[in-house]
């Protein structure tokens, strides 16, 4: 296959890996094919709905290394499904009467793209091969290689999506702040919200990472407490609670030493909100995907006040730090495992081979470019991994038993 032409973009939420993907894609392509012509489309699938993009010049190329050391996208992302008609014309990206797919498909052939490259979760993904099918059943052969993006670590296959590893140890990072709190005033409950809709692994790295920086520090004594400064409980949707012994277990911690830390994924409890919330006739708010828009429903918040008070807590304190890590640069574990994807699939894109890049859980591990049939969402944390097991005995929780779920 000749591949004249390659068009990047990276949609959905932010993780610790668009920037770096970006810069390392343009890096290698000039590295081992330095005439193919590079664009990207600003802010995901809309810039591709409008024919937004900004050209790949020379001087770009050469500076695009300096894009490992930043977060976020130099492109810009959006949350948009191609297939959901209804709210591409609501929000304006195509006219009334017009099928996005069609739109896409006639935008990339107008720029006269031969390779798409997607970097983001699940559905990014889906919704390239939705496109890429679109465009074999009209005639046009249009190659595209998704890189996995989410910090919820939850893509079927994929045994780890990039940036997912430096989200749980900015998570941590923002903790050691947060967590300071507990000397602020007496009896302090701080609940620290985690990103995962129906993953808990983000949380349990988070509050792993946090775990060992507090069991690696010196302490001074005079109330400079390890006891104090550790998470002690940790909720994730795969594991169920009772919420009372749980309280009497942090309510003997409280009485100890007047701070419980709590970290929980804002997935843990959700339909049971969502249930109140509908009893109450209230709908809650969704996305294109159709998914419950969960920082409008506070699961922390709620989380807070089945506890306040079973655990005599005198002030609350709930912090989210989804924002935080989803932002930052890459870390050094992340930045090897994004030039490892980045290379195959530069080499999967000059082949014409379409797909995932991805450690494959289904064929021994392997790196390769997985079928994008095989691509789903919501991949559960295995909580059964001994690393899980040991943090939980350490801070003196009971594991829990599994929570059904239709993954």
């Amino acid at each position: 296959m000749s591949v004249r032409r390659v068009a990047l973009l990276t949609a959905g939420g932010l993780a610790p890996c668009l920037s770096s993907a970006v810069g390392g894609l343009i890096e290698r392509y000039t590295e081992i094919a330095p005439d193919v012509e590079i664009i990207g489309y600003r802010n995901g699938y809309a810039g591709l709905l409008g024919g937004d993009h900004i050209e790949v010049t020379p001087q770009i190329r050469e500076r695009a290394h300096l894009l490992h050391q930043f977060g976020g996208s130099p492109i810009g992302n959006s949350r948009v499904k191609l297939t959901n008609v209804a709210d591409c014309v609501k929000r304006g990206l195509v006219q009334e009467g017009q099928v996005p797919l069609q739109v896409a498909a006639e935008q990339l052939t107008k720029d006269g793209i031969d390779v798409l490259h997607t970097i983001g979760g699940d559905d990014t993904n889906t919704t390239a091969a939705d496109l890429a099918a679109y465009l074999h059943e009209n005639g046009y052969e249009l190659t595209v290689v998704g890189l996995p993006k989410t910090i919820d670590n939850d893509v079927i296959p994929i045994r780890q999506s990039l940036g997912a590893w430096t989200a749980a140890e900015q998570g941590a990072v923002y903790a050691r702040n947060v967590v300071a709190e507990h000397s602020s005033n007496e009896r302090m409950l701080i609940v620290h919200e985690v990103m995962g809709r129906n993953c808990g692994w983000l949380t349990a790295a988070t509050a792993a990472e946090y775990h060992e920086w507090v069991t690696t520090q010196q302490y001074a004594g005079f109330g400079n407490d390890p006891k104090a400064w550790d998470v002690h409980a940790v909720f994730v949707p795969e594991l169920s609670f009772d919420i009372e012994a749980e309280a009497t277990r942090l309510r003997r911690q409280m009485d100890e030493v007047g701070a419980v830390n709590i970290f929980l994924s804002e997935g843990a409890g959700v339909e049971t909100i969502v249930e109140e919330l509908i009893a109450r006739g209230e709908e809650p708010d969704r996305d294109a995907f159709g998914h419950v828009k969960l920082d409008t429903i506070n699961p922390g918040q709620w989380f807070a006040k089945q506890f306040a008070e079973k655990v005599g807590a005198n002030k609350v304190l709930v912090q989210k730090s989804g924002y935080f890590a989803r932002s930052a640069a890459a870390n050094a574990q992340d930045l090897r495992l994004i030039q490892g994807c980045v290379d195959l699939a530069v080499q999967s894109a000059l082949e014409g081979t379409s797909g995932v890049i991805g450690h494959d859980e289904e064929q021994g591990g392997r790196l390769r470019a997985i079928e994008f049939p095989r691509i789903k969402g919501g991949k559960p944390f295995d909580t059964e991994q001994a690393w899980f097991g040991g943090l939980l005995g350490a801070i003196g929780q009971e594991k829990g038993k599994p929570v059904a779920t239709s993954h």
